[in-house]
């Protein structure tokens, strides 16, 4: 079977059940109509892909058939071919100056008329792919700029929440396999303050210029290996850096993960402050680490929100830390029991340094220094 509707258009009922009949041999389907105004509606309705015109009707002829098929814009490339028993040479440029396609003399030649029906609908078939594949890219297009903007308001997600968390949960947040980090919750984490000694005697002598570039690598330098344990990085304060363990994303070794990652950073502190040493500047880095219950989520106002944590746990890490002398790194008394509760030989060792009188706590704090095993 072929494709293509066809509608033939002439007032002589026996001309129409010829064609239409020829035309029903080949395959193609077939409409009728008796006259011009018969043969508009039959368009109109129906969106024939070919049209056989006679020009000698009643009323409209075949050109004014032809100007009013051209002159709705749904059926400029609808193909019309003129159909006539008068003489074709001045039939053929009033039929081309009304709009038609092609030109057929009466009596019609059985091949000829095929040809001419199979070309034409092969050209209409193509536009009609075409015009198919033009909606296609309009649809596209008119995601596109959504999806771009989605996709630009997403990356700015991911950059946001990676200013606090691993790259792989920054994702994961996004993706909905975490919760909320923002909304005010309550943890139990393992708080590890940071910061360097010599730093303030170092800023008084040297130019800007030098104490960007020691920061610089210094935040480098902690920033890979806060992301290697997957630590939340809760701020820079100058020299000073914060980053705790079991949230937002809770893990069953949070003080065992707190430690490795603090006697990494000492190990690397090694080689830097060699490095800086060379230079001139005296710089060592004190940590101190801490394991309690804090209150977590967003802290600001809108259009500037951070995530942070408060609480008590927070203050003795710092403190911690503050008393921490180069090189050295201090634990609390929960971190040192959560430590002694693993089941696994552990890499370092602990050793007590007696109470600790800190800043803001009314009794003196059980501390103890953790260092590599050998």
């Amino acid at each position: 079977m072929s494709d293509g509707h066809i509608l033939v258009v002439d007032d002589v009922p026996k001309n129409v059940r010829l064609l239409a009949d020829l035309l029903g041999v080949h395959g193609y389907r077939t409409s009728t109509a008796a006259s011009g105004a018969e043969a508009l509606a039959c368009i109109a309705s129906e969106r024939p892909d070919l049209v056989l015109l006679d020009v000698m009707m009643p009323g409209m002829d075949g050109y004014e058939v032809c100007r009013a098929i051209r002159a709705d814009p749904e059926c400029a490339v609808l193909p019309v071919v003129l159909v006539t028993a008068l003489d074709p040479d001045q039939e053929r440029i009033k039929g081309l100056e009304a709009g038609a396609d092609d030109f057929l003399a009466k009596p019609i030649h059985q091949a000829e008329l095929m040809a001419r029906v199979r070309s034409l609908l092969r050209v209409k078939a193509l536009y009609d792919e075409v015009q198919r594949q033009r909606a296609e890219l309009q649809a596209w297009n008119s995601t596109l700029e959504q999806r771009v903007a989605e996709s630009v308001q997403q990356l700015e997600r991911v950059g946001q929440l990676k200013r606090f968390f691993s790259p792989q949960l920054a994702e994961a947040i996004l993706a909905g396999g975490a919760q909320d980090p923002l909304k005010s919750h309550r943890r139990e984490i393992t708080v590890v303050f940071l910061d360097l000694r010599g730093f303030t005697s170092f800023t008084e002598t040297a130019d800007p210029e030098e104490v960007m570039g020691v920061l610089a690598q210094y935040h480098a330098a902690m920033g890979e290996l806060v992301l290697q344990h997957e630590g939340t990085l809760e701020r820079f304060s100058g020299d000073g850096m914060m980053i705790f363990f079991n949230d937002p994303q809770p893990v069953p070794d949070a003080p065992a993960r707190a430690l490795r990652m603090a006697l990494q950073m000492q190990a690397c502190m090694t080689s830097v402050s060699g490095q800086w040493r060379r230079r001139g500047y005296d710089l060592a880095m004190g940590i101190g680490i801490a394991q309690g219950f804090a209150t977590l989520g967003g802290i600001g106002f809108a259009g500037r929100i951070d995530y942070g944590a408060i609480g008590t746990v927070t203050n003795l890490a710092a403190r911690l830390c503050g008393e921490a002398a180069g090189g050295e790194i201090l634990v609390s008394q929960r971190v040192r029991a959560a430590l002694q509760d693993m089941s696994e030989e552990a890499p370092w060792g602990l050793e007590n340094v007696g109470d600790l009188a800190l800043k803001g706590f009314a009794r003196p704090v059980p501390a103890w220094r953790a260092t590599p095993l050998p």
